[in-house]
């Protein structure tokens, strides 16, 4: 038996991201890391920053543990905080900037954070609940030309405090185990969940991505989803800083805008919920430009219309669907590119380092292929847990580890992943158990139809009732039984929708994501 060498023993790596970063400031640092619109970043300019601000973080008393919290849209602001929050072994507190007052609230006060970055837009909302949290300082960002901002009494500008002070020489080197990042989980449906994401987490997502997509040293990718959520942070943009990539950064996503990108600064990978890829679809001509450059796109967030992946592999670009949520630091699945159509609605293959089972949730054993049953994750990649939630943690885990993620789908005969819907969506009409995104997926391919939701409600003959909110293209239009005799052909009649609202545009959260809460009153309202 080979015994290790005394020199290796309690060896630990250093998985901080910001060491990386500064790894890349050293070897490449007239490189590019960051195209922006209110200015591009070298890799030498990136960690001259975030070592500075790093600095003023320390003067105030942030250390190793303490949590620091950032609201605003993308920016490079974004980045040099995170990074200056990874410098000096603190945990990095991405808001939701669409979160109403009392939900940013419960995230700020739950977090425990002691410093706030924020964007003057979003000021107002931390102004009103700070006396409810545990904040201290208040850090305004006000040299980005994309963000106007003014003088605010308890603020502190931070461009004079990050040029007065010297880089910190401070790099905490992080372990597996050390948490790196702490997200909330949507706060549309209850209470928010704090999710607690390790370096290790965010390193084996990036270990499973190069496993499985077609990415290299000095790729270009593309951030306009909301880096706030982990599936645009963590699928490209963090290990892009750490590879000596270039990441553009754009505010908000512009179809116009985003088809231009992906051209001029010839993009190569991108993450972006199903709408996103609709509406850039829908970009006269977008077919027409040259997307050659694009190798790894990654569809997810929401269920994926196999409509759309099929329009995008008829022009030559392959949608790459895959699975996850927070909680799995994103990917828990991912559909191989050369299995895009033969696989056609499936959210893939376990990540190398990631087992994934379906289970019967009352008895949490595996289930047969194509049986519906509850998707369990393990590995690596999922998280530590919950911000002071044991019973949150309780709730999730079982006694072996596996995390129960609320999502109920199948494994076909090959072992690839189709998610039916989230357990807790289920509709139950006249005793059938009816899965909504199964019924979405029907109902999405119709002419005519932009977008739609099913929900259950309330109903004296079956309990409840499948309905569906659709909105239409301007000149379409489309009656209840137009949308049964549509799907009748590939759904059962106990599935099929009862009620119909016609909408402007189907309501959905940041991540892209439906609000059921609004729908599910949506729907009982007549058109």
């Amino acid at each position: 038996m080979t015994r290790p060498h005394p020199r290796n023993s309690g060896l630990r790596v250093d998985l901080n991201p910001a060491a990386a970063v500064a790894r890349n400031a050293r070897h490449q640092g007239d490189s590019v890391v960051v195209r922006y619109e209110g200015g591009d970043l070298t890799y030498a300019e990136l960690d001259d920053r975030s070592a500075r601000l790093a600095s003023v973080l320390a003067s105030g008393g942030v250390g190793e543990g303490d949590r620091v919290a950032y609201l605003g849209l993308n920016s490079t602001a974004f980045l040099v905080t995170m990074l200056a929050v990874f410098r000096i072994g603190a945990v990095y507190v991405p808001v939701n900037f669409r979160l109403a007052e009392p939900e940013l609230e419960r995230v700020l006060a739950k977090s425990g954070a002691r410093v706030v970055v924020c964007e003057e837009g979003h000021r107002a909302g931390v102004e009103a609940v700070r006396e409810a949290t545990e904040l201290t300082r208040f850090l305004l960002i006000d040299d980005d030309p994309e963000i106007p901002a003014g003088p605010a009494e308890g603020w502190e500008p931070w461009s004079p405090l990050i040029e007065a002070a010297p880089p910190s020489p401070v790099l905490v080197p992080k372990g597996a185990d050390d948490p790196a990042i702490l997200m909330f989980t949507s706060g549309t449906t209850g209470t928010p969940k704090g999710v607690v994401l390790t370096h290790g987490n965010a390193w084996w997502n990036s270990v499973n991505v190069e496993m499985r997509l077609d990415t290299r040293r000095g790729d270009v990718t593309y951030a306009a989803a909301p880096l706030f959520h982990i599936g645009a942070l963590n699928s490209f943009v963090l290990r892009t800083l750490v590879r000596g990539g270039t990441v553009v950064v754009r505010r908000a996503f512009d179809p116009e805008q985003c088809l231009d990108d992906l051209v001029t600064h010839r993009v190569n990978s991108m993450f972006g919920v199903p709408q996103m890829f609709t509406a850039l679809a829908r970009v006269p001509g977008a077919f027409d430009r040259d997307l050659s450059e694009l190798r790894a796109v990654v569809v997810a967030g929401a269920p994926v219309p196999p409509s759309l992946v099929q329009q995008y592999a008829d022009h030559g670009v392959l949608l790459q669907q895959a699975w996850g949520l927070t909680e799995t630091a994103p990917f828990a699945t991912h559909l191989p590119a050369e299995h895009t159509l033969d696989k056609l609605g499936s959210a893939g293959i376990p990540m190398p380092y990631t087992e994934v089972r379906v289970v019967d949730s009352v008895t949490n054993e595996p289930v047969k292929p194509f049986e519906p049953g509850e998707v369990v994750v393990r590995g690596p990649n999922v998280t530590a847990g919950y911000w002071n939630d044991p019973e949150a943690i309780r709730a999730a885990f079982d006694d072996e580890g596996w995390f129960h993620s609320g999502d109920i789908g199948y494994l076909d005969e090959d072992g690839y992943l189709f998610i039916v819907d989230r357990l807790k969506d289920m509709i139950i009409s006249g005793g059938e158990n009816v899965y909504p995104a199964e019924v979405e997926r029907v109902v999405s391919s119709m002419p005519g139809v932009v977008d739609v939701a099913v929900v259950g409600v309330a109903d004296e003959q079956w309990g409840e009732a499948v309905a569906a909110v659709i909105t239409v293209t301007g000149d379409t239009v489309i009656t209840l039984e137009d949308i049964r005799a549509y799907a009748g052909d590939q759904l059962a009649r106990y599935k099929l929708p009862r009620r119909l609202k016609l909408v402007p545009a189907v309501p959905r959260n940041a991540s892209g994501k439906l609000d059921k809460t609004v729908i599910r009153r949506l729907a009982t309202e007549e058109n």
